[in-house]
């Protein structure tokens, strides 16, 4: 098995490729990474790394030769200031990757094509929690990073039905762990873990919060999106499947807020909230069902939220000079 990971230099992307480097299911895999950003000294020793614009269809045909599998993560993504900041880009250049690196795993005929798509294909859900099938019905997603991400679902099924291609789709939701810094100067770029994680350990107080904190998410670490995403690859029952890969417990952006002001050695009563005014796509409830996955694929998330939040507290302070 040889697997090209498209952006495996990005946090979950490296998380995938550490996982595949642990052997999927009893075989040894070799991984290719491509990525347009530089790949950190241990994949570049563990791995064969491909740099280039895979918007060009003749570089993802490269970077897929001799390759089985392929997991294409390569996107701009970010937390949701970036989502109100680049949303021409995003668009622009999401689908142009998903287009080409989908166009290329036709022609190299690959036995499977995985799509990391978004839980905010589902930004605008009145179901919950929310099915795999509920894609269907759920109005269109109004960002531009949602919308391009259900656009990327879209040429894969299409590639399928006119091509052949086998493929399976996973949506990860709210990821969190090492690897991701947050832009200090612009709250909201990156994700809410590592802002509010920042945040607190900058002595910050009150705690800035956008919105009212009533918005939930569905927090899934990096480790377990990853060894999801691996087991969909190779399962038979993932073939020509969409999949929510996440954790099961629903909280506030509030109580968020609470858990990691505590495991960064706060006092909880001494906690403050400050609520900013938030932005014109804020999702107001993220809760999946993960009975399919559970169902076809034997897989559910096993990080708990405490102890994943703690390590990724102890990987921040490590990169903090």
């Amino acid at each position: 098995m040889r697997v090209l990971v498209t952006g495996g230099a990005g946090t979950i992307g490296a998380a995938v490729v550490r996982r595949l480097l642990r052997g999927v299911n009893g075989v040894r895999v070799e991984v290719r990474v491509s990525d347009s950003r530089d790949a950190p000294p241990w994949m570049g020793d563990a791995c064969e790394v491909h740099s280039g614009d895979l918007r060009r269809l003749e570089v993802a045909g490269h970077a897929m030769r001799d390759c089985t599998h392929v997991i294409h993560l390569a996107a701009i993504v970010g937390g949701i200031a970036n989502f109100h900041k680049l949303p021409f880009t995003l668009s622009e250049v999401n689908n142009a990757l998903t287009g080409a690196v989908a166009h290329a795993a036709v022609d190299a005929g690959v036995e499977r094509f995985v799509y990391v798509s978004s839980s905010m294909v589902f930004e605008n859900a009145t179901e919950f929690p929310t099915s795999e099938t509920h894609v269907r019905a759920c109005p269109a997603p109004y960002s531009a990073y949602g919308f391009s991400k259900l656009a990327g679902e879209m040429y894969t099924r299409a590639a399928h039905d006119q091509h052949g291609l086998r493929y399976t789709i996973c949506r990860p939701f709210n990821a969190y762990g090492p690897g991701e810094l947050p832009d200090r100067d612009e709250p909201g770029i990156a994700h809410a873990v590592p802002d509010l994680i920042a945040k607190t350990l900058s002595g910050q107080r009150p705690l800035q919060i956008f919105g009212s904190g009533e918005q939930t998410r569905t927090l899934t670490h990096v480790d377990d999106i990853a060894d999801g995403i691996v087991t969909a690859m190779a399962s038979p029952a993932g073939e020509n499947e969409d999949f929510n890969i996440s954790a099961s417990e629903e909280l506030t952006v509030a109580e968020l807020a609470g858990i990691i002001w505590q495991e960064c050695g706060k006092d909880p009563a001494q906690l403050e909230l400050e609520h900013l005014p938030s932005f014109t796509v804020d999702v107001q409830r993220r809760w999946p069902s993960v009975e399919k996955a559970r169902r076809l694929l034997g897989w559910e998330a096993q990080v708990p939220l405490r102890e994943g939040i703690r390590g990724t507290i102890e990987w921040l302070r490590e990169q903090r000079p």
